[in-house]
């Protein structure tokens, strides 16, 4: 599966108490890192330009790992690098909450975006026998236990806006032969059902993940299984999740497959795209590459009618796993996440 997967375990870093404390901290009327509003209108706080993420109609997390990093390099003296860490803290990710107990990190997350009047950006990612038992290994223990867990995850949202990513590489991996046939009729089942659970919320966006175009090269043989997880009863599809496509190889891609699905939309991860893709030695291209950047700041404007948004689904400064020196999975990962910042041109 050499440099095909795309995902690293990148769940939601807060527990209940965390979350509970991270609710309050916002109804007491905490502001982001340096007192400013990360999403209103004025100027990066690297560059000195309009802010990127004015144009985001996502929740900034406030407590998020690049931000308490920007706080810690601050204190130690080391305010180039906070300055240009700001470029992660200060702009929407997505969370990816707990794989026990989902509610209680998103029922925080809900609470502290409506007191700034956005949305939460959210992946579900517990599919069983998730990542082919590689890296990210793991995932709900059977159907039943999925079942409920997407239930939790979607009584947590409410009516509250909100946009979910549904389980990266579940569909690439059945188009692409790592996940058993005889997992794929009970995949199919359970991604069509957690559309369904997930669109019960009134303001609830969802978006079936379709891997990227280094990945399933030919766009029909993921569009039939998006087909059979219930695509035309979702929002649309997602491409690029924690990879590191270009942004033109991408919506070209995403142009052609959505041709297949009769103009299905989608969404497009940039949050590590900005150098594009490993160039040379390709041995696990997707796992921790080198020389990486920060891609296009999240936004719903695209100039494209297909294309609903730029967003940062990976949260960068997260490993993909234990490779060029990464800590597990998931891990936040402070000089790989400044490495990022400090190549990133916008």
């Amino acid at each position: 599966m050499s440099g095909r997967r795309t995902v690293s375990r990148g769940f939601g870093l807060l527990s209940a108490l965390a979350a509970a404390t991270l609710a309050a901290a916002f109804t007491a009327g905490c502001s982001a890192p340096g007192g400013a509003d990360p999403t209103a209108a004025g100027a990066d706080p690297v560059r000195g330009e309009p802010a990127p993420s004015a144009a985001s109609p996502y929740w900034v997390d406030p407590d998020s790992d690049a931000a308490r990093q920007v706080r810690a390099w601050d204190r130690e003296g080391r305010e180039g690098d906070a300055k240009a860490l700001q470029r992660i803290a200060d702009r929407p990710v997505a969370l990816w909450p707990a794989w026990d107990a989902p509610g209680p990190e998103i029922v925080a997350a809900v609470k502290a975006a409506a007191e700034t009047k956005k949305s939460v950006l959210l992946v579900a990612y517990n599919i069983p026998h998730r990542d082919c038992g590689l890296y990210s290994a793991g995932g709900a223990k059977d159907a039943d236990t999925y079942r409920s867990w997407i239930g939790e995850f979607a009584d947590a949202i409410g009516d509250a806006p909100a946009t979910v990513v549904l389980e990266p590489d579940a569909l690439p991996h059945i188009a692409d032969g790592c996940t058993p046939p005889e997992h794929h009729a009970e995949r199919y089942e359970l991604l069509s059902g957690a559309v369904d659970t997930l669109k019960a919320g009134a303001r609830t966006k969802v978006y079936l993940d379709a891997g990227n175009p280094d990945w399933i090269t030919e766009p029909e043989k993921i569009a039939e299984p998006l087909r059979r997880a219930g695509i035309d009863r979702a929002d649309g599809f997602s491409l690029n999740v924690s990879n590191f496509q270009s942004n033109a190889s991408v919506k070209e891609y995403g142009s052609l497959l959505s041709d297949s699905l009769g103009g299905a939309h989608y969404v497009i991860d940039t949050s590590r795209n900005g150098g594009g893709p490993l160039t040379g030695d390709r041995a696990e291209a997707w796992c921790n590459p080198p020389g990486r950047a920060l891609g296009t700041p999240p936004t719903t404007d695209t100039r494209d009618d297909r294309l609903d948004a730029y967003l940062w689904i990976k949260r960068p400064g997260e490993s993909d796993g234990t490779c060029r020196g990464g800590p597990e999975a998931g891990t936040w990962w402070p000089e790989y996440a400044l490495g990022l910042a400090t190549r990133a041109t916008s």
